[in-house]
């Protein structure tokens, strides 16, 4: 069972989507809140397996609440919830700390998908965001990458030519047993790839390492 923790300020939104859990198999919805520093005090009450969470709160708003309670349950998959699609917005939560990305306008089925998902660590971004970051990453990327080769060589972040293999199936969206598939390895070697490559980039997720490997050009 999954439990769930809603942060929404906006009440018929709640209802709704505290509804949708409510129905949801494996979905245990634990607390709700309607502001951040609530959410901050939810999130150490309960210790939820995941946090949907909004940008737009009062008090403070979602991204500063998913960096505070990183702070303290490092753990914890907090799934951005919202209607702002800014590439600040994006990457300012996912530096925050957050596991996945998702609208607003998604269908219940996207929203448990995703949930499940950023659970499971295999991190979840929006259709629509993923179109905004390849988009707004593109061009960097072909000013900097002349060659083909230059894309799979030895790089700052110190990544063997297989952990690039790695991430390159992390970007794609592939869980762990997907990629030792498709590298015919075994899962506790892509594991362990995983684990490399999160260390290497200084990053604490999968969708963290998603965002710095199109932003830095190494996939």
């Amino acid at each position: 069972m999954i439990n769930v923790l809603l942060v929404e300020d906006h009440e018929l939104y709640r209802m709704g989507l505290s509804m949708l859990l409510d129905k949801a198999e494996g979905i245990e919805l634990c607390a709700e809140a309607a502001d951040g520093l609530d959410g901050i005090k939810a999130a150490r009450d309960t210790n939820p397996d995941v946090i949907l969470m909004d940008i737009g709160l009062p008090n403070i708003d979602g991204i500063e609440a998913t960096q505070r309670i990183k702070d303290f349950n490092p753990d914890v998959k907090v799934l951005i919830f919202t209607s702002r699609d800014s590439e600040n917005d994006v990457f300012e939560a996912f530096k925050a700390g957050a596991d996945g990305y998702i609208m607003k306008g998604a269908t219940p089925e996207q929203t448990i998908s995703a949930i499940k998902a950023v659970y499971e660590g295999v991190g979840w971004i929006d259709p629509n965001i993923a179109r905004l970051v390849f988009s707004n990453l593109q061009k960097p990327q072909k000013q900097i990458v002349t060659t083909p080769e230059i894309k799979k060589s030895p790089n700052s972040y110190g990544l063997t030519e297989r952990e690039l293999d790695v991430l390159e199936l992390m970007v794609e969206g592939l869980s762990n047993p997907q990629i030792a598939d498709k590298l015919v390895i075994t899962r506790a070697t892509a594991k362990a790839h995983v684990h490399s490559i999160l260390q290497k980039l200084c990053v604490t997720s999968r969708t963290q390492a998603t965002v710095t490997a199109m932003k830095e050009g190494l996939v």
